[in-house]
Parts: structure tokens; sequence; C-alpha cells
């Protein structure tokens, strides 16, 4: 996926906690919201660093987790 034009990129890609490499939406949150919704899942950036490296992004992780 090709990376569109965003002005905050730079500053999102400071904060993004995705370890998955070759996502082409990282540092553009638009895409990635919307892409992660579409699955019914959450971003990465939802979750701490232990439960996001093992790319369970669903929506009962979140929850499990942040009881």
């Amino acid at each position: 996926m090709a990376r569109v034009d965003c002005s905050n990129v730079e500053v999102n890609l400071k904060n993004c906690t995705c370890t998955y490499e070759p996502c082409g939406r990282k540092g553009v949150c638009c895409q990635c919201l919307l892409y992660h919704r579409e699955k019914g899942e959450l971003p990465g950036c939802f979750f701490p660093p232990e439960v996001e490296k093992i790319y369970d992004r669903s929506i009962q992780r979140f929850l499990s987790i942040h009881k």
C-alpha cells in the first residue's frame, strides 16, 4: 500500500508502536484506524508492547487487558 501524503507522518512515526515491519500504513494513522476497524480490530498502539508484539489486535484481547 502506498503511503499517502500526511503532514503528521514524522510525528506519528515517532509515536507508532507497531512492530509489523512490512506495514505501509505506519505513520498514517487515519489509514491504520480504517484498516483495523474494517477487520474488527484495534491498531497496535492501543496495546502494551508485550501484547502488541503477538499481533492479537482483537477487541476481545483489548478488553481482557483493560478490565
